[in-house]
């Protein structure tokens, strides 16, 4: 595996770590879909380099 790759897929699980985290928090639903898509884009573009 590349780093890009490392990179993009480390980078999502941390934002879907904190989509995790701002649902226990008790934040704005808007805020929570947009961090759970980019996160989901990220860990979608890291796989897809394999």
């Amino acid at each position: 595996m590349s780093t890009g790759t490392v990179v993009l897929i480390a980078f999502g699980l941390f934002l879907i770590g904190g989509v995790v985290s701002f649902v226990k928090q008790g934040m704005p639903k808007g805020v929570i879909v947009l961090l759970g898509l980019c996160g989901a884009m990220s860990l979608a573009a890291g796989l897809l380099r394999i």
